[in-house]
């Protein structure tokens, strides 16, 4: 379509389509969506300019490297043989503590009292957990959304951090079995939260943020983003658990965690079911109109289902300009 080529296009999708009419309707409505695009570029010459100067694409950026960011905070636990377990990943998904885990999974449990083989053993089936509770995403990533997965999941990556972290104070000599009861069971507990959430949504939503005419650079950008954070990571645990110790190191992930609840809270819009048009309109939201609509959010949460306020009403979220339900959880 892009290229002009109208009519192979309309063949291809004929195919994909039940009758003529439907196909003409889909071809009609991606040329008006390619237009609606050539028209809102600004500088032809320069796209990696255009990411940051188009607000439209800047707010996609934004959104899109916070989450890669965070992404690897969480990343703190992944198995690993105790060789390689000097390894750490990056940004959003970076700084949420997955990547420590994932790459020095093997050496925590040792740190935590568990024999080799047993310490390989219990990183195997962190990996298994991962595995099996990222199935759910499958479906729940565009039916219950994207921001809404984040929001759930990342009071519980905090928490379950902190559980870790603080297992280690355990008296090793007097209690060794509920030392590494508890060890075990952090680490279980944060890649059940993990996966379904913060795993599969950075990715996901970077590729899907950004106008078709930059998001090959939006998605290298996002890439860079994460593997840059990726090795960062990998070269301050080592240094980061010598100084502050597993409880200090933990509770430091612990605590960036948090801070990228309130993060995506306020800076990152919800792009579940949306069309390229549609997200046009979502990130033509000010940045500042949507962190308002975050906060009035985080409040009737907390007086609807803390409180039991139940003739508290939310405001419509600004970044839905089509009939949809403003009232679903956070």
């Amino acid at each position: 379509m892009s290229k002009g080529r109208h009519y192979e296009a309309y063949q291809s999708i004929c195919k994909l389509r039940y009758n003529k009419v439907q196909a003409a309707r889909d071809i009609y409505y991606m040329h008006t969506l390619l237009e609606t695009e050539n028209s809102s570029k600004q500088c032809r010459k320069n796209k990696f300019v255009e990411i940051v100067t188009v607000p439209r694409n800047r707010r996609a950026m934004i959104a899109s490297e916070l989450l890669m960011f965070l992404q690897q905070v969480s990343r703190l636990l992944h198995p690993d043989a105790r060789e390689q377990r000097m390894v750490v990943e990056a940004k959003a998904r970076q700084f949420c503590g997955v990547n420590i885990i994932a790459y020095y999974s093997s050496q925590i449990f040792l740190d935590g009292g568990f024999s080799q083989i047993s310490a390989l053993s219990a990183s195997l089936g962190f990996g298994l957990i991962n595995f099996v509770f990222a199935i759910p995403a499958i479906y729940t990533i565009d039916t219950f959304g994207r921001r809404n997965l984040l929001l759930t999941t990342y009071p519980f990556l905090s928490l379950f951090l902190f559980l870790t972290g603080f297992s280690f104070w355990i008296d090793a000599e007097k209690h060794s079995h509920a030392r590494l009861g508890c060890i075990a069971l952090g680490i279980y507990l944060f890649g059940i939260a993990y996966s379904p959430g913060e795993g599969p949504v950075p990715f996901t939503y970077s590729a899907e943020a950004y106008p078709l005419y930059v998001r090959a650079y939006g998605m290298s950008l996002a890439t860079a983003t994460n593997w840059f954070f990726n090795a960062l990571l990998s070269i301050t645990w080592p240094s980061m658990q010598t100084a502050f110790k597993p409880q200090g190191a933990f509770s430091w992930y612990a605590t960036w965690n948090i801070i990228g609840f309130f993060l995506i809270l306020i800076l990152v819009p919800e792009t579940k079911a949306k069309t390229l048009e549609e997200l046009d309109y979502v990130f033509s939201v000010p940045t500042a109109e949507h962190a308002a609509f975050g906060l009035r959010q985080l409040r009737y949460f907390v007086k609807r289902y803390v409180l039991r306020q139940k003739e508290i009403r939310l405001e419509r979220n600004p970044d839905r300009g089509f009939d949809e339900d403003d009232e679903k959880g956070m």
